[in-house]
């Protein structure tokens, strides 16, 4: 698996959308203006389709806006939560590859901080 994206997520991502800066994707394959489908996978197989577009904005450059908020009420994300989006290589099912998205939450187990899985 190669982990494409990771963050912390802020509040803005929560309530707004998934920002994620373009020059950290390599080459997209729509336009500014322009959206797209994504369909991801969670750790449980469920499938997830975001909405994405790419926007630009003077102080950050372009970005991809993803449209989430479905996933984030489902699994009651919070700010700081940590979020992995992956593409995993299918050689078992079928070719090609998955968008698998992961996310982490710090909690503190007998004194020490752990991340945990957000299921």
């Amino acid at each position: 698996m190669t982990t494409l994206f990771s963050k912390l997520l802020t509040k803005p991502d929560i309530e707004n959308g998934l920002s994620i800066p373009a020059s950290t994707l390599g080459p997209l394959p729509f336009q500014e203006g322009q959206s797209m489908n994504m369909h991801v996978h969670d750790g449980n197989g469920q499938e997830w389709i975001f909405s994405c577009s790419i926007k630009g904005d003077e102080s950050v450059g372009r970005f991809l806006s993803v449209g989430w908020i479905e996933f984030v009420r489902e699994r009651n994300l919070q700010v700081d939560d940590n979020v992995t989006i992956l593409e995993e290589v299918m050689n078992n099912r079928a070719t090609g590859t998955w968008i698998k998205i992961e996310v982490k939450r710090k909690i503190r187990l007998f004194g020490k901080d752990i991340w945990a899985d957000v299921k």
